[in-house]
């Protein structure tokens, strides 16, 4: 039906993680084996489906693919990808216009490139907008290549987006701002942490129900260059 590796460690609890179709059991030093049989037993179904999920995931995006007249996302709003004769690649807030003649993976690598500008144009002024809102001062802002994570508040009060965010709607990149500059008061997720989420954004459910929302729409589409 399906391969599983078991990982033992000093942890005290069983642990299942289904990665691109690989199954891991991570238990502790001294669950039997038959224990662990019963526990695959139990969650067979959902594994099953799990793989399945992720290999259709995986599938769409291997198939992913932008060209000319394409529309693709910015800010929430979609856009066309048009041609543009003799000129530089670029957003003028109508289209995208990328010059004429390149392949899709050369088009999509242009794309990215315009992105990137786009977001670290935008995303770091949101951010210092909500940040003095706050009455925070973060170290920095930057916008990064990540692609598993949209933000992050590292302990030196630097806070990083990946240029992804771009793509998404104004509502959750202000969403994504409030959600890490209020790890500079409480680095963790707790109560307290979420009530300076909510002072400062009552409507902050919403918006991470729209950007979760996003996310597993996007998680379809490869936007790597690779």
């Amino acid at each position: 039906m399906f391969s599983y590796t078991v990982i033992r460690s000093n942890r005290k609890t069983v642990g299942l993680r289904v990665c691109k179709g690989v199954v891991e059991f991570r238990v502790p030093h001294d669950v039997p084996q038959w224990e662990i049989d019963c526990f695959l037993i139990q969650e067979a179904s959902w594994i099953v489906k799990t793989i399945e999920r992720q290999e259709a995931q995986m599938r769409k995006k291997e198939a992913f693919s932008i060209d000319y007249g394409s529309t693709i996302q910015m800010r929430g709003n979609a856009y066309e990808i048009k041609k543009c004769e003799g000129g530089e690649a670029g957003f003028n807030g109508e289209a995208f216009y990328i010059p004429s003649g390149l392949t899709p993976q050369h088009i999509k690598a242009e794309i990215i490139k315009i992105y990137k500008m786009l977001a670290k144009a935008y995303i770091p002024d949101r951010v210092a907008l909500f940040a003095a809102q706050m009455g925070l001062t973060p170290l920095s802002i930057k916008v990064s290549n990540a692609m598993r994570i949209w933000g992050s508040c590292s302990s030196y009060k630097t806070l990083n987006f990946t240029w992804r965010l771009i793509m998404t709607d104004d509502s959750c990149i202000d969403y994504l701002a409030v959600h890490e500059l209020a790890h500079l008061v409480e680095m963790n997720h707790s109560p307290r942490y979420w009530a300076v989420v909510a002072k400062a954004m009552p409507d902050y459910k919403e918006r991470k129900a729209k950007l979760k929302d996003f996310q597993r729409r996007i998680s379809y589409e490869n936007w790597t260059t690779e």
